[in-house]
């Protein structure tokens, strides 16, 4: 076994887990699989040739160790990562090697970045929250869309899904954030969190075609809210969601995502359109693609890949933008994202 191409993946036999174990295969990886439940890990394991299965939890310190021995790097992929970033990341340190996960969750997120920035940097080693659609690609355009720029007045990403039917993980993963706010909800404004009661807004956004001018949810807050800032000065960061994925969402008896390829993808179809100002200017970055949960595969597994190859510009709690050249990095996805900048 090449411990230089040997990955550690938490929470393998997930929906996402799967996609990335995949991916890092399809990449000539060797994926080390793991997560709490060893049945689900073994069957896993013995569909998939040459991976070796580690059950570990993240009440048990020693379990996460004995998973990444030998592990070249970490991709955590098991949420809630209110629970689970914490305890991996700790054993990444100890094993003083890169963490990657495909965290949602804006106050996990928030977490990592106030609670291992120091360290990881002290340690010489690069933790990435956020790794994913949601947080990641979202980062990756805005940067790429800014160019040159070092600041801008406002950054809005509207997602257009064209419907969302979310995983298990997902469905606790938002418990867990709303249980943390209270119910409330979250907007990014004068460059800060801003916590309310009111209900979003709804308006109307212009997609490029073919989604042309769609219904959507207004500060339909996600995890770009920490990325962009934490490297960008851009005091108004907004997110928006189509009604139709948002109402999927909020609805419990959406079913979870059926693959309907070779791929294990669903039929979902995605267009995220950014949009960054300064002054009077506008610069624009148009990403499109299918599945939110296939596609962040190859957005970690690019991660990385860059990682372990020395592409990057800075160590520590870094997201996409900071710590990758985003407008490379997001050609290398074009097998897997259509990709237009407008400046």
């Amino acid at each position: 076994m090449d411990s230089g191409r040997t990955v550690a993946v938490f929470g393998a036999y997930g929906h996402t887990g799967r996609f990335v174990v995949a991916e890092l295969r399809r990449r000539g990886f060797t994926p080390l699989l793991s997560g709490r439940d060893a049945d689900r890990l073994r069957a896993l394991a013995a569909s998939r040739p040459g991976t070796g299965a580690r059950p570990a939890s993240v009440d048990d310190p020693a379990s996460l160790d004995r998973a990444l021995d030998g592990a070249a790097a970490v991709v955590n992929c098991a949420g809630p990562f209110a629970t689970t970033a914490a305890p991996v990341i700790e054993a990444a340190l100890r094993a003083g090697i890169p963490y990657v996960d495909v965290a949602a969750e804006i106050e996990a997120n928030l977490d990592t970045f106030a609670h291992f920035a120091d360290r990881a940097r002290a340690a010489g080693t690069v933790v990435v929250p956020a790794m994913a659609f949601y947080g990641g690609l979202g980062d990756l355009l805005v940067t790429a869309a800014m160019g040159d720029w070092t600041a801008a007045d406002e950054a809005h990403i509207a997602y257009g899904l064209s419907g969302w039917h979310p995983t298990a993980g997902t469905r606790a993963a938002g418990r867990v954030s709303r249980e943390r706010r209270g119910g409330r909800r979250v907007r990014y404004s004068r460059g800060r969190l801003e916590y309310r009661d009111d209900a979003p807004p709804t308006l109307t956004w212009p997609f490029p075609a073919p989604l042309g001018d769609r219904t959507v949810i207004g500060e339909f807050t996600m995890a770009d809210v920490v990325t962009v800032p934490s490297h960008l000065a851009v005091p108004e960061v907004r997110t928006y969601m189509t009604v139709e994925a948002a109402g999927g969402l909020s609805d419990p008896d959406t079913p979870a995502p059926t693959a309907v390829d070779e791929h294990g993808r669903s039929a979902q179809t995605f267009l995220v359109d950014v949009v960054v100002r300064s002054g009077g200017a506008e610069r624009r970055a148009v990403a499109s693609g299918r599945d939110i949960y296939a596609v962040s595969a190859p957005l970690a597994v690019e991660a990385v890949h860059r990682i372990l190859t020395g592409r990057t510009r800075t160590v520590g709690v870094a997201s996409a933008g900071a710590l990758f050249d985003a407008s490379d990095f997001l050609r290398a996805l074009s097998a897997h994202l259509s990709l237009e900048l407008r400046r």
